[in-house]
């Protein structure tokens, strides 16, 4: 077994795999940038190498540079995480000929599987179901209209080394195509080095499935069961479970000996994944096919190991050291059900912006997951996982993923794993930036997710105008004007206790009208009454157990069980407003003005202020670099024709006219960096 070894990566999977090799007594290395010298990552490691800019390409996926660090501190393996050198024979190369290990598969198969034109013909060969398309060489875009117009629309193009969501642009017609091949085009080159493309038939209704792969260097190959990903943006997981609601044990054997077959055929030993893009139209479950093999852990491996008890990451580092796997395909089993969720830094009430700085705080509902060796351990404190590589104080940076952790729950049933999710984002407490949490939570709630009848456009489908908040019931909202009520009522009292603040023989007002919602159109009013025996709203008692102490910033609020200890649990968190307060949970913040009764009548004749027009300007969304200028001053432009083509976490962004206008002055050019709500253009 190692001694000591390298970890080639940052934020939460250095972490991860630190966790584990320090409970297998294996000191560790970290390699840091410039951006991560403060990173727990770095911390957390025996020994820390600094290997340059913040810049990736000038630091974590320069391979000389680890190698380097890997001789300065005599590390015998190198572990690569996901992402930057993890997928990258050339790397695995390098690393033997100085005689350090690689923890992953052999080079060979690393080249096969990277190349998503190549690979489908290994699958194919293999005996694995292979989508309909165009495997060979494009040579512009007028052979790719060709291509895609053979295929029959809709047609995917995808650069042919990408992964992660980048380089990929669907098509429906043969505009789509001309508009979107040189894009794609310049995303695999810009991205991954490799501007080749490929083409292939969309699946409509698709679910997106995937088999967990592990093998060692004896040839002994299993498959670890299904994870569902279907649920993604911009072809971007975000949320993965285990196992999957539409698998079937005869799809899942299916499915599995297909995926073993192809790694054997290509020689594959460690972890790996190899993903499938299934009909969710057809209920037989026959109708699945290839669709990348990612030689590496993936991100969403905690849900595999949460249900089968199986540490991957051990797993990887015995195999890389010529240990044979100590579990046969009979010894995997299914242990109730596991969903991860993927926090990001990116802000779901402006179009899922990416929003990068300061986490003023950051406080996930337990503590960071820590590896104890035990199967059960695997699923985190009674039954949540946090894990992550980020605190409080600390920077989400435009340089990297914006990904701020992964939030893991295990139940015995889906809805147990689904109601743990719900109530572990309503504890997660991230301020400073924007975040997807309440998207999540929403999700989570959704009752198409709790069906189980997903798909990859569903959130496209079911947030067609963007995110605005999960919906409340009107029971949630008189929960919510009851504790507004009781907020309110301590909040005045503390008021009364301070010197020359209001006469200390009054008593804190118990009568309110609670507004909920941030303009008078759309919103709902409630009356509200605490008395000696119960609270009311609009006359009607409303049961509440919870403890408040001005300042508070979270609140546990017990609600509508007869006594004590029977009703349901909500964690609110709060923050003031200028009339009440701000209340985050169950995945959207309401807005509640809290007025005394005898005065609330008077708000009538304030006047609401009105927010500013915008729409003859062009500004930029979210941090990032302009990288194309569609149009020139005086041009006329139709409503959706792109003017601006913004880079952001090396994902290009078109910016199109929402309107019929002539461009007017245009304050920014090709090549500068935007700041967010920078004004690129502007409209007459």
């Amino acid at each position: 077994m190692f001694k000591k070894i390298l970890i080639a990566n940052r934020g939460e999977i250095a972490c991860r795999v630190i966790k584990t090799a320090r409970r297998m007594g294996i000191a560790t290395v970290a390699v840091y940038s410039d951006a991560d010298a403060r990173a727990p990552f770095v911390r957390m490691a025996d020994e820390a190498v600094h290997i340059g800019p913040a810049q990736a390409s000038e630091s974590y996926l320069v391979a000389d540079r680890i190698i380097a660090a890997c001789k300065q501190t005599g590390a015998e393996a190198v572990h690569p995480g996901y992402g930057f050198l993890s997928e990258r024979a050339s790397f695995v190369e390098a690393l033997a000929k100085e005689g350090i290990a690689f923890i992953g598969p052999p080079a060979e198969a690393i080249a096969a599987m990277g190349d998503k034109i190549e690979s489908k013909k290994i699958a194919r060969e293999a005996g694995v179901n292979v989508v309909p398309g165009f495997v060979g060489e494009i040579r512009d875009t007028d052979h790719a209209v060709e291509i895609a117009n053979d295929i029959g629309y809709p047609v995917m193009m995808k650069a042919s080394a990408g992964g992660g969501g980048k380089g990929m642009r669907l098509a429906y017609s043969e505009k789509d195509v001309r508009e979107g091949f040189e894009s794609v085009k310049r995303e695999g080159l810009n991205s991954f080095g490799d501007d080749r493309v490929f083409i292939e038939k969309f699946i409509e209704d698709p679910r997106h499935i995937e088999i967990q792969i592990l093998g060692d260097q004896h040839g002994n190959v299993i498959y670890l069961n299904e994870r569902e990903c279907s649920i993604q943006r911009r072809h971007q997981k975000v949320v993965e479970e285990a196992p999957s609601p539409f698998v079937t044990p005869k799809m899942r054997k299916a499915m599995g000996e297909q995926c073993v077959a192809l790694s054997k055929a290509v020689g594959y030993y460690s972890a790996g994944t190899v993903e499938l893009i299934v009909s969710g139209a057809d209920k037989t479950g026959e109708s699945f096919y290839f669709l990348e093999m990612n030689t590496r852990l993936q991100v969403e491996h905690p849900v595999t190991e949460a249900i089968t008890g199986v540490d991957l990451v051990e797993q990887m580092i015995r195999v890389a050291a010529g240990e044979k796997l100590a579990i046969a395909q009979d010894d995997v089993k299914i242990d109730g059900w596991a969903i991860e969720n993927r926090v990001y830094a990116e802000d779901p009430y402006r179009g899922f912006l990416p929003s990068t700085g300061r986490l003023v705080r950051y406080q996930p509902p337990v503590e960071p997951w820590a590896d104890d060796g035990q199967a059960n351990g695997r699923r985190g404190v009674d039954g949540v996982r946090v894990d992550d590589g980020v605190f409080e104080g600390g920077e989400v940076s435009m340089f990297y993923d914006p990904m701020i952790a992964k939030l893991v729950t295990w139940g015995a049933t889906r809805d147990e794993a689904a109601d743990l999710q719900v109530a572990a984002l309503d504890a997660f407490r991230i301020e400073g930036l924007g975040h997807n949490v309440d998207f999540l939570n929403a999700i989570m709630q959704h009752p198409r997710f709790r069906s189980g009848e997903l798909t990859t456009g569903f959130i496209a489908e079911e947030y067609p105008e963007g995110f605005a908040g999960a919906p409340a019931s009107d029971a949630l909202k008189r929960v919510l004007a009851a504790v507004g009520g009781v907020i309110a009522t301590a909040d005045a009292d503390r008021a009364r206790r301070i010197d020359q603040q209001l006469d200390s023989a009054f008593y804190a007002p118990g009568d309110w009208t609670v507004r909920i919602g941030e303009r008078e159109e759309g919103s709902s009013t409630y009356e509200v009454r605490l008395g000696e025996d119960a609270i009311t709203v609009d006359g009607e008692p409303v049961m509440l157990e919870m403890e408040y102490t001005p300042g508070d910033a979270t609140v546990s609020v017990e609600y509508g069980g007869s006594e004590e200890g029977d009703g349901e649990w909500l964690t609110l968190q709060l923050r003031p407003t200028r009339t009440g307060y701000a209340v985050t949970t169950r995945g959207a913040t309401h807005h509640l003005r809290i007025l005394q009764s005898r005065i609330a009548h008077l708000a009538g004749h304030m006047i609401e202020k009105e927010p500013p027009d915008l729409s003859k300007m062009l500004i930029c969304p979210m941090p990032g670099l302009l990288v194309k200028l569609h149009v020139a001053e005086g041009d006329e432009v139709q409503p959706g024709q792109p003017l601006a083509t913004v880079e952001a976490m090396k994902m290009e962004n078109i910016l199109r006219a929402e309107k019929q206008a002539t461009v007017g002055r245009i304050n920014a050019g090709e090549g500068d960096s935007l700041a967010v709500d920078e004004v690129i253009l502007e409209l007459e």
